[in-house]
C-alpha cells in the first residue's frame, strides 16, 4: 500500500448516498435483523397489503403556526421551530422575488452551501445558472427555495420528518403562489406531488393552494446532471414544458 492515498471515503459514501436517493432507494437494511437464508416465503398478496398500508398512511400536518406572510415565513423558515433546528450545519432561506413568476425547489443545501449561504454553489450551481439562462432567467428572477434549510447526514432527508417538511414546502408554494414551479430532484417531486420524480416527469401538474393553482414539473437535479450527462436532453425538454404557454 502506497502513503499518498487521498481516499477520502467520507465524500465517496455521501456521493453514493446522493446517488441513490435520486434513484430512489429509500432504506439500506431493515431496522431488525434478518436471516436470508432462512427467511419465510412472502406471498405476492401480503406485499400487495403492506404497500397499500404504507400508501394509506397519512402525512403529518404542518405546525398552525406558519407565518402567513412570506417574508414572516423566510424568517421563521431559518428559526428554531422547523424541524431541522437539531440538525448540525447553517439554515438557508429562500431567496428571489416574493412575485416571482416561476419558484425553483431543491431537495437541500449541497455541501458547499451553507459556507456561501445560499442554494446551489459549485458546479451544480453554475450548471443550473445555465439551466435558467437557457430559458430566459436568472436568480433574480425566481424565487428558489429547499425542502430542507439545512444540509442532512449526507444529503439523505430523514423519514421520519419528510411529511412535516412537505407540509411546510406546500404552504411556501402558496405564499410565493407562482405561475410555475420546478421542482428539482425526487424529495421535491415528493414533497409537492406525493410520488417519485421518475413518475412524475414529463407532465405539467396541477397544485391547488389559497391563492389559486400552480403547474408543476418535475425534474432532474443539477447534481444528478453532473453524474449523467445523458439525460440533460431530458432535462432540457422539463424546461420547455415548464416554460410552455408562459407570456413576459
Amino acid at each position: 500500500m502506497g502513503a499518498d492515498q487521498h481516499l477520502d471515503w467520507m465524500d465517496s459514501a455521501a456521493s453514493a448516498l446522493d446517488w441513490w436517493q435520486e434513484a430512489g432507494v429509500d432504506m439500506l437494511v431493515d431496522d431488525a435483523p434478518r436471516d436470508w437464508l432462512n427467511a419465510p416465503t412472502v406471498s405476492p398478496m401480503a406485499v400487495a397489503v403492506a404497500h397499500a398500508a404504507t400508501a394509506a398512511t397519512p402525512v403529518p400536518p404542518a405546525a398552525a403556526t406558519m407565518p402567513d406572510a412570506l417574508a414572516d415565513f423566510i424568517a421563521w423558515r431559518i428559526g428554531d421551530a422547523v424541524p431541522e433546528v437539531e440538525w448540525r450545519g447553517v439554515s438557508i432561506a429562500a431567496t428571489g422575488p416574493a412575485d416571482a413568476a416561476i419558484m425553483i425547489l431543491v431537495d437541500c443545501p449541497d455541501k458547499d452551501d451553507g459556507e456561501a449561504g445560499t442554494l446551489l454553489t459549485g458546479a451544480p450551481g453554475a450548471l443550473f445558472d445555465r439551466m435558467l439562462a437557457a430559458i430566459g432567467l436568472d436568480r433574480g428572477r425566481v424565487h428558489l427555495a429547499a425542502v430542507c434549510a439545512k444540509r442532512p447526514v449526507a444529503g439523505r432527508m430523514p423519514r421520519e420528518v419528510e411529511g412535516r417538511l412537505a407540509a411546510i414546502s406546500q404552504h411556501h408554494v402558496g405564499l410565493v403562489a407562482p405561475k410555475r414551479l420546478l421542482c428539482l430532484g425526487n424529495a421535491a417531486s415528493r414533497a409537492i406531488l406525493g410520488a417519485e420524480m421518475p413518475g412524475t416527469r414529463g407532465s405539467l401538474h396541477r397544485f391547488d393552494h389559497k391563492m389559486g393553482q400552480t403547474g408543476v414539473v418535475a425534474s432532474f437535479h443539477p447534481r444528478f446532471l453532473l453524474e449523467k450527462p445523458a439525460a440533460k436532453a431530458e432535462a432540457w425538454r422539463d424546461l420547455q414544458l415548464l416554460m410552455g404557454g408562459l407570456s413576459g
